[in-house]
């Protein structure tokens, strides 16, 4: 039976380099992280390349505890609503109110990552413009299912 390859735990610094191309706060680093996140084959990929600092924390602190206790596609979704609820924290924090956007925003992004998995949805053979447009798509659908739900719910 083969033995289990035991990977190595990136640091900061290396997650962000392999993500980016860049290092950590160069200068170019958003500039690569939006062409490599738009440009990216697969809505998973795309997560990927979107800030590598909160998906690094995000992957070590959320994604990888959860993935001993659920199934991976479970533990995916998970990571998803607790980023959003952080940024729904966040914006609440800000506006003094109660925010309820981007937890159902991210849940939905999460499922959209899991439908292009297993639907193998991959725009990698693509040109770079078509596969940001296909990725801005998917944005924009599960912002829009957002915004309905709150206005059929009445969520301020």
């Amino acid at each position: 039976m083969p033995k289990k390859r035991k990977h190595r735990k990136l640091t900061l610094s290396e997650y962000v380099r392999r993500r980016n191309g860049l290092p950590l706060g160069a200068s170019g680093s958003m500039r690569n992280m939006f062409e490599r996140s738009l440009g990216a084959g697969t809505f998973g990929s795309f997560w990927e390349y979107w800030n590598p600092i909160f998906g690094y924390t995000l992957g070590t602190y959320v994604y990888r505890p959860l993935q001993a206790f659920v199934p991976m596609s479970l533990a995916l979704v998970i990571t998803f609503v607790v980023n959003g609820a952080i940024h729904d924290l966040v914006t609440t924090i800000a506006r003094g109110s109660i925010a309820f956007l981007f937890t159902p925003l991210f849940f939905l992004l999460g499922l959209g990552v899991l439908v292009g998995k297993f639907a193998r949805i991959d725009f990698s053979k693509h040109p770079w413009h078509l596969r940001a447009g296909f990725n801005l798509f998917y944005l924009g659908i599960c912002l829009a299912l957002t915004i309905a739900f709150r206005r059929i719910y009445v969520i301020p």
